[in-house]
């Protein structure tokens, strides 16, 4: 006798509304609701351009050359210099950087505002908070992002021409990356916190800070090697964005010789700052990934996002075919664990130039390397596991060195393909930061978000096909 199809409880697998498994499941069945999304949001028109790019040879070869270039970049932290010195634009006039797509002062969220402000008094372009806004918003300073700049800058991102910067160069082609130096923890500018404690601890990074570790680092025998660092990292817990424990006493244990020789310019000051700075190696971390992007920069008919960056407002992505075009999308809010007294209502939208680090295979990209991380949404290790296989959907490779203990060493994903995005509308995951919404404030918790779709369905809209 053949069994009836209802002699056991029926399995189902619901795609499209949750509508649509209501009555299965209020009937006893088991049913399962699948992650779906039509491809191309739903567009027949951008679904057949869709279509027509996947498998394409050209758009293959262009994200083969694109995956290889970005491998090939061996980044070296060869010295710390003020931002004026290796930023021309920043020694001939008024000029501030700051972090996402460009945004004009008008438009700035509360924590890039105050962090404005700071930079502006740091500068000496004027004297107090008042006259700092007052000269921000009569148009006496000049606003650009400092992606324009070869540069990187977490949260709010603000560089200012007396900030001293980290410089990473490739080995090979002798091309550069630049970020600020990371605060610490507390009341730091990035986050949007004014106060003179604030300006005491930025005067002191570029009197004391700044120097010693330069003069360390020209000192050396050889240039520091991040990547090596981070790949060691990515084995003792870390994603190498929001989790830098590791990383930061790797890098405080191999220059701290050097560092301990310049005790004249600050080596043991800056040694007592890094022993109690976790966060350090992340604006480490963010120059590298930004330099390893940029060699996929310009790469016609390739579909790799090099660029990544919030400010606050909106996201942007850069693609490697699309040349320097923004496309853009309102910043996410960020699920996560907050300080005490505050919540989601205090929340600044996602903010800042780190998730140039997902761009490059780490964060939530590598996620099943630090499942800790996953605490901040309730999650677990087997949360972080998945995330870190579904973002392999989204990517046109791996990594050779960066190798994820939590899924067998497998390689983290890497190059995030703009076609990917948008056929399975999975949005990439972003391990970040969370600001106060208001400026003077600073951070008040830290969690995940996601980058919006729209921004990646802009891009392939306004991607150009191959002839």
């Amino acid at each position: 006798m053949t069994p009836s199809l209802l002699d056991h409880t029926p399995r189902i697998a619901a795609v499209g509304v949750d509508g649509f498994a209501a009555s299965a499941r209020a009937a006893g069945a088991d049913v399962r609701q699948l992650a779906w999304r039509p491809p191309a949001a739903g567009d027949p028109a951008l679904g057949a351009k869709l279509a027509r790019l996947s498998a394409h040879p050209a758009v293959e070869a262009a994200n083969s050359r694109a995956l290889d270039a970005i491998r090939a970049v061996q980044p070296l932290l060869t010295d710390v210099r003020p931002a004026a010195e290796v930023i021309p634009a920043l020694a001939g006039e008024r000029l501030l950087l700051h972090a996402g797509p460009p945004l004009p002062y008008e438009e700035m969220c509360g924590p890039m505002r105050a962090a404005v402000t700071g930079a502006v008094i740091l500068e000496g372009w004027a004297r107090d908070t008042e006259s700092a806004e007052r000269l921000a918003r009569s148009g006496g300073i000049r606003f650009a992002p400092c992606h324009h700049h070869d540069a990187v800058g977490p949260m709010a991102g603000i560089i200012s021409p007396s900030m001293p910067l980290l410089v990473v160069e490739d080995a090979a082609t002798g091309r550069r990356a630049y970020s600020n130096l990371n605060e610490g923890k507390g009341r730091c500018l990035r986050y949007g916190a004014l106060g003179a404690d604030v300006s005491a601890r930025l005067r002191w990074m570029g009197e004391r800070l700044g120097p010693s570790l330069g003069a360390a680092l020209r000192a050396r025998r050889e240039p520091l090697n991040p990547r090596a660092l981070t790949a060691q990292a990515l084995l003792m817990g870390d994603e190498c964005h929001s989790r830098n424990t590791a990383a930061s006493a790797l890098f405080a244990r191999e220059l701290a010789p050097d560092l301990a020789r310049q005790a004249a310019l600050g080596g043991i000051e800056a040694l007592d700052f890094l022993r109690d700075n976790d966060y350090w190696f992340l604006n480490l971390s963010m120059a590298a990934s930004k330099l390893a992007m940029a060699a996929a920069e310009g790469i016609a008919h390739s579909t790799v996002v090099t660029t990544f960056a919030r400010n606050g407002v909106r996201v942007g992505i850069r693609t490697a075919g699309t040349g320097a075009e923004w496309y853009t999308a309102p910043a996410a809010m960020v699920e996560g664990l907050y300080f005490a007294g505050y919540g989601p209502e205090d929340a600044n939208p996602d903010i800042g130039d780190s998730a140039i680090t997902e761009t490059h295979g780490l964060g939530g990209f590598a996620l099943a390397a630090a499942p800790a991380i996953t605490g901040f949404v309730g999650g677990t290790p087997a949360l972080a596991r998945r995330v870190s296989r579904e973002m392999a959907r989204l990517t046109v490779g791996r990594h050779h060195d960066y190798r994820l203990p939590g899924l067998d060493f497998a390689g983290s994903p890497l190059g995030i393909d703009l076609r990917a995005v948008v056929d399975t509308g999975h949005e990439p995951v972003v391990t970040t930061g969370i600001a106060h919404r208001e400026p003077g404030i600073g951070q008040i918790g830290a969690g995940l978000t996601t980058a919006p779709l729209d921004c990646f369905v802009q891009a392939l809209a306004a991607f150009p096909e191959p002839s």
